[in-house]
């Protein structure tokens, strides 16, 4: 071979390679966007408090740990009540307070927090939060909520007892309305490795991940462990691991060949199907049979000289009514728009679909995972 066609093909190759890596570079996806970090998570916190400050609309008489709560509340500000008295309460409602507290929030950052009726209030609007101890899973406090409520729903009720009612009103909000008292420890910066959990677990994409972090901080530096884990050895300091967990958020992957999946909701009709979903080569028929019966009252009356009576009659009249069933061939490898289009042509309500598609399955024509919701 002469230089001139080794330095062409040479070229080619090199040429290839390129496109090669572009259209790689094209379908890539930023590794954070793919995983979770180890030890870097969101904690949820709970409490039980009190709303104050409604029109009439708190818990009435039968819900009596909110009369309790506040008997209790009130003997703490030195206000003394009896065992056996039960104050009628309508501005009072007994609540469930949530927030979410954000990976290595400190304290003193403010929390959103949801506020929940459990009793038989009518609504929260207007109300106000008194001061909520929120604990975590360990039954320790971590926060403390109080301030005023953003309800998005409303309630009028007239005097016959019709009522309107708009959204949820036994729900609220408060923005801010909560102060983190305590860091919730991570062990983050106390582990030697890091570990990043794969949302969507795949042989392929924890392949990718491996060599992308090996290509860019050196050899052996991760391990896939399996199809849902890698871990990478990670420096001691933290400001070097900070750094390094920047240096991964601008590393992209390119993410393992998704699974196909048809997923169903019986309840709404729903169906959805994936990009990658194919069928090989069937034939789909698509009819429906009806069924009607309908039944008619007729009176007779025969003739009275010769001695007969009025009756009543019943017609009864049945129907059945096919309709002309359509034969559609999917051939080998048909994809989502060839589906779509073929099941709309027959005319096919979403509850057909489903019945379609699961007898596609049932025949090992259909290459995708049947989830129902």
């Amino acid at each position: 071979m002469n230089p001139s066609a080794k330095f062409f093909l040479f070229a080619a190759l090199s040429l290839s390679a390129a496109m090669s890596v572009t259209a790689r570079a094209e379908t890539a996806t930023p590794m954070m966007d793919l995983v979770d970090v180890q030890g870097i998570r969101s904690n949820q916190l709970v409490g039980y408090g009190l709303v104050v400050g409604l029109d009439g609309t708190g818990d009435r008489n039968q819900v009596k740990f909110t009369s309790q709560s506040i008997t209790n509340m009130l003997r703490q500000f030195g206000v003394q009540i009896g065992d056996s008295s039960d104050p009628k309460l309508k501005n009072v409602a007994s609540v469930s307070v949530t927030a979410m507290v954000d990976p290595m929030a400190g304290p003193g950052q403010s929390l959103n927090v949801v506020i929940s009726s459990i009793g038989d209030a009518k609504s929260l609007r207007g109300g106000t939060l008194l001061m909520t101890p929120l604990r975590g899973i360990d039954g320790e406090v971590y926060a403390v909520a109080q301030g005023n409520l953003v309800v998005g729903g409303a309630q009028a009720e007239g005097r016959s007892g019709s009522k309107v009612t708009i959204n949820t009103p036994t729900t609220g909000r408060i923005p801010n309305g909560a102060i983190l008292e305590r860091e919730i420890s991570s062990d983050f910066n106390d582990k030697p490795v890091i570990t990043l959990n794969l949302r969507q677990p795949s042989f392929t994409t924890a392949k990718n991940i491996t060599r992308v972090i090996n290509r860019t901080f050196g050899p052996n530096v991760a391990t896939a462990i399996n199809q849902g884990r890698v871990e990478m050895q990670a420096p001691k300091d933290t400001q070097q691991r900070v750094i390094l967990m920047s240096m991964l958020e601008e590393l992209t992957v390119v993410q393992g060949r998704k699974p196909a999946r048809v997923v169903f909701n019986s309840r709404t009709g729903t169906v959805v199907i994936g990009q990658n979903v194919k069928v090989s080569q069937a034939a789909v028929s698509h009819g429906s049979l009806t069924v009607t019966i309908s039944e008619k009252q007729q009176v007779s009356q025969p003739n009275a000289f010769a001695g007969g009576e009025t009756k009543v009659v019943n017609d009864s009249a049945v129907d059945i009514n096919q309709e002309e069933a359509q034969m559609y061939i999917w051939p080998e490898g048909t994809e989502l728009n060839t589906i779509v289009t073929a099941v709309n042509s027959l005319g096919a309500t979403p509850d057909d679909l489903m019945s379609i598609l699961q007898a596609l399955h049932e025949a090992g024509a259909l290459n995708a995972e049947l989830v129902v919701i």
